[in-house]
């Protein structure tokens, strides 16, 4: 019997049994792991990290995609920073964008995902409006010049090929990026072990967006369990959408997370999570 080991955060570890191994092999970015387990399904690893599975993957992605695109209501180009295995890009498909640019910088990390984890992105990479980018994400938002009304951040750990996209600079490019009512929203961790990283993202967010925050969601197999989400606006306050319920029903999508009610109820995060917002520490990795 096998065993996957993560060893994330100091003093604490997780393992989940390999089933089936599917993959394993390394590019020039990172290790990549794919495998079978009988209560999650297929997993994806980089570097040892879980990134998603089959059996959660929803919640996350839902929630990365579903909370900015009706708060922001009437998207039409959306950017994805990373998102290689399309979970993020399928839930963004179900919108009615007229063009999603999505833009990873492992090549081998999609076509791995295309192969082995359809079950995921679905139809997603075929979709006529996707535009696959195979490069960085970093010098897309810093060189480019198209605007987008949603950019998404579905990164790594900022440890490895993702840490540049935890720095301030990255997120002033990605402002430039944004039209007038332009949001962003990035994965953020898991704050009951990575207190530096949103205390960092927080300072950051604060002194360049207009509005900016946290939301959260339950993710079983991150180490830790709830995760928070960032997000910051130009102009879009995604926790005071008014017409939030009519926007939900109107699209009618048949979701195994979001709704609008935990939409609202995702804003309300505990008083930990709160007190670290306040605070300005040197940044570390999930």
């Amino acid at each position: 019997m096998t065993w996957f080991q993560e060893h994330l955060h100091d003093g604490v570890s997780q393992s989940i049994r390999i089933d089936r191994l599917i993959f394993e092999g390394e590019t020039k970015f990172q290790k990549i792991q794919i495998f079978e387990n009988a209560t999650l399904g297929r997993v994806l690893a980089l570097d040892g990290i879980i990134q998603t599975t089959e059996a959660d993957e929803f919640m996350y992605h839902e929630m990365l995609a579903h909370v900015p695109l009706f708060g922001h209501g009437s998207a039409e180009r959306v950017l994805i920073i990373g998102g290689g295995d399309g979970g993020l890009l399928e839930e963004v498909l179900k919108h009615p964008v007229r063009k999603v640019v999505m833009v990873e910088i492992d090549g081998m990390v999609v076509d791995l995902c295309r192969q082995h984890l359809r079950s995921i992105s679905g139809a997603a990479f075929d979709d006529p409006r996707t535009n696959l980018i195979i490069g960085d994400g970093l010098e897309f938002v810093a060189k480019g010049n198209e605007n987008f009304d949603v950019i998404l951040v579905d990164s790594t750990d900022p440890d490895g090929p993702g840490k540049p996209l935890f720095e301030r600079s990255f997120y002033e490019n990605c402002k430039a990026r944004l039209g007038d009512w332009g949001v962003i929203a990035t994965q953020n961790g898991v704050p009951f072990f990575q207190h530096a990283e949103l205390s960092e993202t927080a300072g950051n967010l604060r002194s360049i967006y207009e509005y900016s925050g946290f939301y959260g969601v339950p993710v079983p197999t991150y180490a830790g369990g709830f995760m928070t989400l960032a997000w910051a606006s130009r102009g879009t306050d995604l926790k005071s959408a008014d017409d939030l319920e009519v926007r939900v029903r109107n699209l009618g999508l048949k979701l195994g997370y979001y709704t609008a009610d935990i939409h609202r109820a995702a804003f309300a995060l505990p008083g930990y999570i709160k007190s670290l917002e306040s605070k300005k520490q040197t940044s570390r990795g999930r």
